[in-house]
C-alpha cells in the first residue's frame, strides 16, 4: 500500500532529517515523500541534507522537493549585491561553509540543478502542498509564486481547495500547536527544527496523510 508523507522545514539539520526518514517513517520504495522546502541555511549541514535526498533518489525512492524561500534566496544570490547580502543575513554563510564554497557559482552542477528543479507546489489526491501558503485574494493562487514562497497569516478559501488539504511550512509553530491541529486547511508542519535551544520548538515533523498521523524527531544535530 502506498503511503504519503510530508516533511517540514529541515534547515541544514541532516542527522535529524535522516533519523526521521529512516527510523520514524521507515521509508519504503512504494512511499511518496514530499518536502516543503527550506532544506538549507541556519543549520550546520545543508550539503548533507541535499546529499541524503540525492542518495534516496539514486536508490529509487520517491522523494519530491518543493522550493522554499531560502532556496529562492540562494538562487537569487548569483546576482550579487543586495540579493547575496540578504541570503547571507538569513543563514547563507553557514550553507556555503557546508559546501566549502564562497558563492553559489562554486557549487557543483548536481547541487545547482537540484535547487533549480524544485517546484513551487504539487497537487495530488486529496492535497496541495506548498512551502509558505497560498494567496487566495488573487484569481489563481497557484500563479502567485511570491506568495507560495513567502506568505504568512493567510486566510483559506475552502471552495477553491474543493476538499483538498493544504499543507505548508515556512512559519515555525510551537510543537504542541503542530500536534494539536485538526486535519483541515491549512496544515502547518514547520516545528522550527533548527531552533533546538527554544524549548517550544526544535522538532522535525512528518505528516502521514492517509493515516492522519504526525511523526516527529527532536533535533539531534
Amino acid at each position: 500500500m502506498e503511503r504519503v508523507f510530508f516533511v517540514g522545514d529541515i534547515h541544514g539539520c541532516s542527522k535529524t532529517f535522516r533519523k526521521l526518514v529512516t527510523d520514524e517513517i521507515g521509508i519504503r520504495k512504494t512511499d511518496r515523500i514530499y518536502c516543503v522546502g527550506d532544506y538549507i541555511d541556519r543549520g550546520a549541514d545543508s550539503k548533507g541534507v541535499i546529499d541524503f535526498i540525492l542518495e534516496l533518489r539514486e536508490n529509487h525512492y520517491m522523494i519530491h522537493t518543493l522550493r522554499g524561500n531560502h532556496e529562492q534566496m540562494l538562487l537569487d544570490s548569483v546576482k550579487g549585491g543586495n540579493a547575496f547580502s540578504l541570503w547571507i543575513m538569513n543563514g547563507g554563510g553557514v550553507t556555503l561553509k557546508s559546501f566549502n564554497a564562497l558563492s553559489v557559482n562554486e557549487l557543483e552542477p548536481v547541487y545547482t540543478d537540484f535547487f533549480r528543479q524544485t517546484g513551487y507546489y504539487i497537487q495530488g489526491k486529496g492535497f496541495i502542498v506548498v512551502h509558505a501558503g497560498l494567496n487566495f485574494n488573487v484569481p489563481d493562487p497557484l500563479e502567485d509564486k511570491e506568495s507560495m514562497l513567502w506568505i504568512r497569516d493567510f486566510q483559506v478559501d475552502n471552495s477553491y481547495l474543493d476538499g483538498k488539504l493544504l499543507i505548508h511550512g515556512h512559519t515555525p509553530m510551537n510543537n504542541n500547536a503542530v500536534r494539536s491541529q485538526d486535519f483541515i486547511s491549512p496544515f502547518n508542519i514547520d516545528g522550527g527544527c533548527v531552533y533546538k535551544n527554544n524549548e517550544e520548538l526544535g522538532n522535525l515533523f512528518a505528516l502521514n496523510l492517509y493515516e492522519r498521523k504526525l511523526l516527529e524527531v527532536p533535533n539531534i544535530d
